[in-house]
């Protein structure tokens, strides 16, 4: 248990190094185009936003993850198998229920969210709960618990929201230096801003999937092996695995930026293509796999 401990430790480090990272990056372009535009009202407008954000990011991350998945409500009457499986599997890991969410979606898939674990959400599309046995269920949900107890979904939450403003800020000032002047445009220190500011704004989605990356596949595994013992029968998630994994169609709504919430891969068959190889957050289904069943030993 020490190192789920350690984990859990590590894991809200992360979160705040994400945050204090995107303190950084936010002040220092706002330091920038203030300096381009000579106007010192733009850095605190930055100080002042990137505060905001990583308070925002922190209290409302699992809404906005909700949102861009369009997931809703998942009732006891109508998703039976979805809530009582999450009871039983919550009661014996002595942990306060999540709220359950259900996505209109083929595709079969899950993910958890929320701050901690009194705030947490878990949530399955339609085509989880189709496809699935209640026992392969059962090993899904108890990976997902495994987030929530690891406080894994927590820094995982928080990048998605702090990786995407951070590409939106930089093209927002982008846009702004090219078509807006400034008054120190028409010097040599000027037009290397402009060209610092076109490749900031170049790499800033490659800054966002690098960010995300930086969150160990470690974690995936680590949720598997915590789901296995609390379900004491790996053979289920494993299954449920390899069915997921088999889904060629990705997800209708599939986007980098909350792929690596969720347990398998959102973009299906796409998944295998070099450039989703090279930015995937999980490890190959094979090792996971591999990893339950003790294949690998």
């Amino acid at each position: 248990m020490a190192d789920l401990y350690q984990e859990r430790s590590h894991n809200v480090f992360k979160t705040y190094l994400l945050m204090a990272g995107f303190l950084i990056v936010v002040i220092a372009i706002g330091w920038a185009v203030s300096w381009y535009y000579n106007s010192p009202a733009i850095l605190y407008g930055a100080v002042i936003f990137s505060v905001l954000m990583n308070v925002g990011s922190y209290w409302f991350s699992d809404k906005i993850a909700l949102s861009m998945n369009g997931a809703h409500p998942a009732s006891r009457e109508e998703y039976f198998d979805l809530y009582t499986v999450t009871e039983n599997l919550s009661i014996t890991a002595g942990m306060p229920m999540p709220r359950l969410y259900v996505i209109e979606d083929p595709a079969p898939n899950a993910f958890a969210t929320g701050r901690d674990d009194k705030h947490a959400v878990v949530a399955a599309t339609t085509g989880l709960l189709s496809l699935l046995t209640r026992v392969e269920l059962e090993g899904v949900i108890a990976h997902e618990l495994s987030h929530i107890r690891n406080k894994d979904m927590l820094v995982m939450t928080v990048a998605v929201v702090l990786a995407g403003f951070i590409a939106i800020i930089a093209d927002i000032f982008l846009r702004m230096s090219l078509f807006g002047g400034g008054d120190r445009g028409d010097n040599k220190g000027g037009a290397l801003f402009l060209v610092l500011a076109l490749v900031a704004a170049i790499l800033a989605p490659l800054a966002a999937q690098l960010i995300q990356m930086a969150i160990s596949r470690r974690r995936e595994f680590l949720a598997d092996s915590s789901g296995a013992l609390l379900t004491r029968y790996p053979e289920g998630l494993a299954s449920a695995l390899q069915k997921i994994s088999s889904y060629a169609r990705p997800m209708k709504r599939a986007n980098h930026a909350t792929a690596h919430l969720f347990i398998g891969n959102p973009f299906g068959d796409q998944a295998g293509k070099f450039m989703n190889r090279m930015f995937s957050t999980h490890p190959p289904v094979e090792d996971r796999v591999e990893a339950l069943l003790g294949k690998g030993a």
